[in-house]
């Protein structure tokens, strides 16, 4: 059977279109998700009534919402502040870095930190995170934080990035998955040179 195609409007009155996917593998419970082109896919149960496809277009809406609102919260203040804590608890305050902010224009780039330059110590975080758990993103900023010391992923960065952030392999394998559920290699994956 095809997904079937339904418009909702999102907090911000954005068209979201949401394609329903009748599962046979659910049996009480929905499931969605945010596609790349901004879509949604819905899974329920094979058996759920049509009367009430539109109670569950709502909760979706709903839910929708609220995870817009949560990651509108995380602002660039906020992430200058999680970087200042992170320096603290893992590197004892010796990093020093320029600004740290989330942009919208990384695809595969999870974080950047610039070395030298008019923008030396600048540092991006990819927005397209945001939504990820709070301790992968704790990792992708105690990475770009390191890159202040170690300009490449050297045997002595993994070294010390292990040391002093001990979710470091926890994070690296949620990134490895998210890479292979949606096809699309993210950068923090590389191996130590």
């Amino acid at each position: 059977m095809e997904d079937q195609p339904y418009n909702i409007h999102n907090s911000r009155g954005e068209l979201v279109i949401v394609f329903l996917r009748r599962d046979k593998r659910l049996k009480k419970t929905s499931r969605w998700e945010l596609r790349q082109d901004g879509s949604l896919l819905l899974r329920v149960p094979a058996r759920l009534p049509k009367r009430r496809v539109g109670d569950l277009l709502q909760q979706v809406t709903t839910q929708l919402d609220k995870a817009i609102e949560y990651n509108a919260r995380r602002s660039d203040v906020d992430l200058q502040q999680r970087a200042e804590q992170i320096n603290h608890k893992h590197f004892h305050n010796k990093i020093q870095w320029n600004a740290i902010r989330w942009v919208s224009n990384m695809q595969t780039r999870l974080g950047s930190c610039t070395g030298g330059g008019s923008t030396d110590g600048e540092i991006r975080i990819s927005d397209k995170i945001k939504d990820w758990p709070e301790w992968v993103i704790d990792y992708v900023i105690a990475h770009e934080l390191l890159h202040r010391k170690h300009p490449n992923h050297s045997s002595a960065f993994w070294d010390e990035l292990k040391a002093a952030y001990p979710r470091t392999e926890q994070a690296r394998g949620f990134i490895q998955g998210v890479s292979f559920a949606t096809g699309r290699k993210f950068e923090h994956d590389r191996p130590a040179t």
